[in-house]
């Protein structure tokens, strides 16, 4: 289905809206479109809408499983006002955005669906989701020069961390239950990063609600939504797996020359599954077994 923007979405099939798991995906450039609209369409998501320029390609076998909205700005504030105004218009129901190139793995997805491992995640009371952004990158620069090679992805195995997060008006006292998490290429190559982005978490699966709102630091205004557990006990983590950083410093003038090669010592061969981001606890699930 292709609506020329959201509004004629709501105004023409509220109904598509009306139940979840939803699936936002941002184009922002027209690498692997397809194979991102694809990979999440088999997690199981109800529907998988596209956020998409009007001049880029999809192809027509994808096109008949997903829902497209013409969207010329499909990054920065424009993206985060675009999740929130879905928000808005699904309340309670389950949400995850991201962008082109980038690829959701969680716990056990081989054999379980995005559906049923939110089903008990409301079960433990919770109504969003911590995933931590996994950088990917293409193992030769020079056969694959935006960085981005599905068949030859690398990742880095080593070089995670986690920082207190802090009171903006209290230095000192660090916020309860939430880090800032570090690592990847936003650490490698941190002087080609923004400060205020070098941090690889992102809630990316929340359940909208009243009062709840996603900021331009993939944040949100409700505390609770920013924990990575709850009280009591570890809750699931998910990642996404992600070429836009590989992406963005092998497209950018200012950094392009400077990366000859991503691979380092700690690089290892990505392999597409759950299990080698569980063992490299870069998810967690939680007392889902």
């Amino acid at each position: 289905m292709h609506f020329s923007s959201f509004d004629d979405l709501k105004a023409q099939a509220p109904e598509l809206l009306a139940k979840g798991p939803l699936a936002l995906i941002f184009v922002e450039d027209e690498v692997e479109v397809d194979s991102t609209l694809r990979h999440h369409k088999g997690l199981g998501f109800d529907q998988v809408i596209a956020f998409c320029p009007k001049a880029f390609k999809i192809s027509y076998d994808v096109s008949e499983e997903i829902i497209r909205v013409d969207c010329e700005a499909t990054s920065g504030s424009a993206m985060v006002a675009m999740v929130n105004a879905v928000a808005k218009a699904a309340p309670g129901v389950w949400l995850y955005y991201c962008f082109n190139a980038e690829y959701l793995l969680f716990p056990f997805c081989e054999s379980r669906s995005v559906r049923e491992m939110l089903e008990f995640h409301a079960q433990e009371r919770r109504d969003a989701m911590l995933t931590y952004v996994v950088d990917l990158y293409a193992e030769n620069l020079y056969e694959h020069k935006n960085a981005v090679s599905l068949e030859t992805a690398q990742i880095d195995k080593t070089g995670y961390y986690a920082l207190s997060r802090h009171d903006a008006d209290n230095h000192n006292h660090p916020k309860e239950r939430q880090l800032d998490f570090y690592g990847g290429l936003r650490w490698r190559y941190e002087e080609h990063i923004p400060q205020n982005r070098r941090n690889i978490d992102r809630i990316s699966i929340f359940r909208g609600k009243e009062g709840a709102t996603l900021l331009d630091d993939f944040t949100f205004t409700e505390a609770e939504f920013n924990t990575f557990a709850c009280k009591w006990h570890n809750n699931l983590t998910a990642a996404v797996c992600s070429f836009r950083t590989a992406k963005a410093l092998k497209t950018n003038p200012g950094s392009t020359f400077d990366i000859p090669s991503f691979k380092w010592h700690n690089s290892v061969p990505f392999e597409w599954h759950s299990r080698q981001l569980l063992d490299l606890g870069l998810m967690e699930p939680g007392q889902w077994f």
